[in-house]
């Protein structure tokens, strides 16, 4: 019997010849991308992949090797794509994005809406992003405002995207699935949630508590220490305030900005009610045209992966991976269409002029079912 030493230097000598053999088939993948930049033809080709798989994984009779030898191989197949990838864009064969850099968003003259009513978080987020000066436009529902946007009507809308506390706003993912519209900005805000009743009331008058539900959920806590108090969900934290002003009811009390007391002449009963006092939450700008900021940052897109395929998600992060890039978000949603289908929503750190980029998102495009660029925009973190 060998000993450790011996079977160490015999697998270190098979290494040498695996590191060998992988050298000379990437160069044999550059010759093939040599061969499809000539002739137009696409990177990836799963029928033909999926053939050798099945060609390798017989070449041995262990279940176990079986399955090694698909994993080993479909791992040597991402990297040559990704090698075809990279030679494609140096050889200016990619295709455009469809996007166009521009230096500044102009908010001068331009119709832009929020949803809810004067007082809304949404109208305080428009405001910080393109000025106090700016009015905007009050709708009454988020799908209202990417109507707005698709039909033209109005150049940009603000629409929550993502609490610290809450989580994702869901119906706004499954908006920007429907809509064919741009993300072209962010902006956080602190939320400091109050409790605004009629003039006069004081807390233990209050039996009903309005607020939108995700306000509703950021206030847990404070409501359960306050068992009396029944809560009512609204369409926004403004509206809430605007409804106990118009009922004028000392049992009625809104949970909204503190802002919202001046606004509708309320008492503040108690503030920074929230949970977590570090609240705040993401709203992004989105715009019909296919813009982009020169100094943009932060890339978000979606996509859908191939039915029934193991290991697909994982291939299409590696991606991200062999370019260097930083993910910063991946969310899922369930497809429209049911059968237990999901979109995925991921953000990273990134430009849509890096060869970096295009490189990840050209490997994306051809190896998802479905892909669409949401937006490249600026950061919250660096551009405000």
């Amino acid at each position: 019997m060998k000993d450790l030493s011996e079977i160490r230097c015999d697998i270190d000598a098979i290494d040498r010849q695996i590191v060998s053999l992988y050298v000379q088939r990437m160069g044999l993948a550059a010759e093939v991308a040599e061969y499809k930049i000539a002739n137009h033809k696409n990177v990836y080709d799963k029928a033909r992949e999926d053939d050798k798989l099945k060609t390798l994984a017989g070449l041995v009779p262990d279940e176990f090797l079986k399955q090694g030898v698909v994993e080993l191989f479909e791992q040597i197949m991402s990297t040559s794509r990704k090698k075809q990838y990279q030679m494609l864009a140096e050889a200016g064969q990619i295709e455009p994005l469809g996007f166009r850099a521009i230096d500044a968003l102009d908010a001068k003259d331009k119709r832009i809406v929020y949803q809810g009513v004067e007082g809304a978080y949404a109208q305080m987020a428009m405001q910080q992003f393109f000025g106090k000066e700016c009015p905007g436009e009050a709708v009454a529902t988020w799908r209202d405002a990417m109507e707005a946007i698709q039909s033209g009507y109005v150049d940009y809308a603000v629409l929550p995207i993502e609490n610290s506390s809450a989580g994702i706003v869901a119906e706004n993912y499954d908006l920007l699935m429907e809509y064919d519209v741009t993300i072209v900005g962010e902006q956080i805000i602190k939320i400091d949630h109050a409790l605004l009743g009629v003039k006069g009331a004081k807390i233990e008058d209050i039996t009903v508590v309005y607020s939108h539900p995700q306000a509703l959920m950021q206030c847990a806590d404070y409501l359960d220490d306050h068992a009396k108090m029944e809560r009512k969900a609204l369409k926004n934290t403004a509206l809430a305030a605007q409804k106990v002003k118009e009922d004028g009811l000392k049992n009625q009390a809104a949970i909204a900005g503190i802002h919202n007391a001046g606004i509708y002449d309320l008492d503040v009963l108690d503030q920074a009610i929230q949970d977590n006092k570090e609240n705040e939450t993401r709203f992004i700008i989105v715009a019909k045209d296919k813009t982009y900021l020169q100094s943009a940052d932060k890339v978000s897109l979606c996509f859908a992966l191939p039915d029934d395929e193991a290991g697909a998600l994982y291939r299409i992060m590696s991606h991200f991976i062999f370019n260097g890039i930083n993910l910063t978000r991946i969310e899922s949603r369930p497809s429209k269409g049911g059968s237990w289908g999901y979109q995925f929503f991921i953000d990273f750190e990134g430009n849509l002029r890096q060869e970096a980029v295009v490189n990840a998102l050209r490997g994306l495009k051809e190896e998802t079912s479905s892909f669409r660029i949401l937006g490249n925009y600026q950061s919250f973190a660096k551009g405000n």
